[in-house]
């Protein structure tokens, strides 16, 4: 006889859905709790956009790069020596100049004047000292004349002299006569030795008048040639070849018409075969640069060698400046002011492991790299101990073995992740 089997089916259904709701309340949970777990998946980054290197183990050269400029270790400075005026003006800055080049010409009118005051003084002195000389020849022959006289005279009364003693040493004179006789010749003797004195007074005098005026007129020339000097200092003229970086006083441009003064600076000529390279080196490096330093700077026409001269000791703006002096030829268009990019040589490794220097990589510091997978399909990331650092490369302490191959370039933008895949 068949059972009623409504309210037992009704009632397993019940149970089941009971079942089923209770599975569901409980699971519903547990997969969000284990979905919450699951790890996001790797972002994917294009190999191509990425900078890889491989760790290497060898030598290495330590040094540092700045850029800097080509900098003038010698001018010439033109200042006036003279008041005046620009007159003519021949160059302006940036001018190439030639040894013997006139740059300016300046004018000093009392100058002018003087020079031609000296020249009427010199032709006054010359007509002078020829009228002077006419007169004491004049008067030396005058003179001449009178001690002839008195020799011809003083010869006479000799003579008759002569002729009294004769006649006395006879008995044919008396005594009287031939004492004046002797008298007058003696009287006479004496009258010529005084006019040859004279005369001989006279020359010395004539000699010394003579060498008076012609030293006032060596004088006068002796001041017109230094005036003359001094009109031709007012051409501004440079002895050297090279290029004019500034005309007139720091500040300010000189103009035709413009007064000058002593001491004012009326050009500035650069030597351009004497140069050298200021470069500004990061603060941060410039502590291993010093002096004697192999350098070699690149002027985007040659590389030339040269070494260290100097380190400034206070730092400007986050940089440190350091001159490099040349010792090689500069190239055909170095200039002052030419752009140029230096390296210094601070030291030679042997033996050490490094790599290519990471954008974010300071020298002594700790930092993350991607080290890339094996297969080349991801990377890690993986804390790397740094050292040493160079311009290119910088030394691996700890984090990296040899051949190991990391990503240099900026991964600031995968910072949250320690792992990306490579495609």
């Amino acid at each position: 006889m068949d059972k009623p089997r409504g309210k037992e089916v009704a009632r397993r259904r019940l149970i089941r859905r009971i079942v089923y709701i209770t599975l569901l309340v409980i699971a519903v949970p547990l997969i969000t709790w284990g979905l919450s777990r699951l790890k996001p998946a790797a972002p994917e980054v294009e190999l191509a956009t990425v900078w890889p290197d491989t760790v290497r183990r060898g030598p290495m050269v330590v040094d540092r790069r700045g850029l800097g400029t080509l900098v003038v270790t010698q001018f010439k400075w033109l200042s006036a020596q003279f008041d005046g005026r620009v007159e003519k003006m021949n160059v302006d800055n940036g001018s190439v100049v030639h040894k013997g080049d006139v740059l300016m010409i300046l004018k000093n009118d009392q100058m002018e004047q003087d020079i031609r005051d000296l020249e009427t003084q010199i032709q006054g002195g010359k007509a002078t000292y020829t009228d002077l000389d006419v007169k004491l020849k004049t008067q030396q022959l005058q003179q001449q004349s009178l001690t002839g006289q008195a020799e011809s005279d003083y010869l006479q009364a000799q003579l008759t002299a002569d002729r009294d003693q004769q006649l006395f040493d006879q008995h044919l004179e008396p005594e009287l006569t031939l004492k004046l006789s002797l008298s007058k010749a003696a009287q006479l003797k004496k009258s010529w030795e005084l006019s040859k004195q004279q005369l001989e007074i006279f020359g010395q005098s004539a000699q010394a008048q003579l060498a008076a005026q012609e030293q006032t007129i060596k004088k006068l020339e002796s001041d017109l040639a230094q005036k003359q000097k001094d009109l031709a200092s007012l051409t501004i003229v440079t002895d050297v070849d090279g290029t004019v970086v500034q005309v007139g006083p720091t500040g300010t441009k000189l103009e035709i018409g413009q007064r000058v003064t002593p001491g004012m600076i009326l050009a500035k000529v650069s030597q351009p075969n004497r140069l050298k390279a200021t470069l500004k080196i990061p603060e941060t490096q410039a502590k291993d640069v010093a002096n004697g330093q192999q350098a070699s700077i690149d002027t985007r026409n040659g590389i030339i060698p040269g070494h260290v001269t100097r380190v400034e000791p206070a730092a400007v703006n986050g940089t440190v400046d350091v001159d490099v002096s040349f010792d090689g030829p500069l190239p055909d268009g170095a200039r002052p002011d030419l752009s140029v990019d230096g390296t210094i040589t601070i030291s030679k490794v042997a033996d050490v492991v490094y790599v290519g220097r990471p954008v974010i990589g300071q020298e002594g510091s700790k930092i993350g790299l991607f080290k890339i997978d094996p297969d080349g399909k991801g990377a890690t990331r993986t804390t790397v101990t740094l050292g040493r650092a160079s311009v290119n490369t910088i030394e691996v302490v700890e984090g990296l073995n040899v051949g190991d191959r990391v990503i240099l370039s900026d991964m600031s933008a995968w910072d949250q992740h320690n792992r990306i895949r490579l495609r």
